[in-house]
């Protein structure tokens, strides 16, 4: 039954559904045999996936695979911070090495994560949109789904886009990511990931005259 219920699950998500066999283009790039993978039984409803089909992607998440975490470190320690060697990589960066939610997984379980960026979300603080209950993602979920499409569909996610999380640094700073190219064109491409700094009493102003 579950199984049926994958290939319908399957059938109508098309390209937006992220199983085992779309994980594996991904997992072989990143040198991982993913062969002792348990999939979890799907925790949505029918009815829910039917009306998320089409604006969501439904993605299979994976915490660890031969003993390695999938965290933000791994991945950016597998995929780099050049452009120019392999693609897609992180923008380069090192603020966040020593954060907590660098080395961050995923449950073992489906996860649905919109594709597209909520249109009246733009130039929008986080605490206003949390406060119409939207759910944010986390930043390795992000980044997991960013980078299992590209290798299952040849395509970038949140292309010109910054993604809010509901991760923070030790400061609590709210972690947003995303925007793998920039169009100005000063930027190398990567996928990013920053920090939005909160006013504290340390920043403070002087004169010249």
């Amino acid at each position: 039954m579950e199984r049926e219920a994958i290939n319908y699950i399957k059938k109508i998500f098309g390209r937006n559904f992220i199983g085992i066999d779309e994980l594996g283009l991904l997992f072989s790039r990143m040198g991982l045999s993913g062969i002792d993978i348990v999939i979890p039984e799907l925790n949505y409803s029918i009815e829910e996936l039917e009306k998320h089909a089409k604006e969501y992607i439904l993605i299979l998440g994976i915490s660890e695979i031969d003993n390695t975490k999938l965290s933000l470190r791994k991945f950016r320690e597998i995929f780099g911070i050049d452009s120019n060697v392999v693609k897609p990589c992180f923008y380069n960066q090192d603020w966040y090495l020593k954060e907590e939610f660098l080395d961050r997984t995923l449950e073992n379980t489906w996860y649905l994560i919109k594709k597209e960026v909520l249109e009246n979300s733009h130039s929008i603080p986080p605490e206003f949109l949390l406060e119409q209950n939207i759910c944010f993602p986390s930043a390795i979920l992000c980044a997991y789904t960013f980078f299992a499409n590209y290798f299952a569909n040849n395509d970038f996610l949140w292309y010109n886009n910054f993604i809010w999380c509901d991760d923070v640094d030790h400061n609590g700073d709210r972690i947003y990511v995303g925007k793998y190219h920039d169009a100005d064109g000063i930027n190398k491409d990567g996928f990013s990931i920053h920090r939005y700094l909160t006013l504290r009493n340390c920043y403070c102003s002087i004169t010249v005259r």
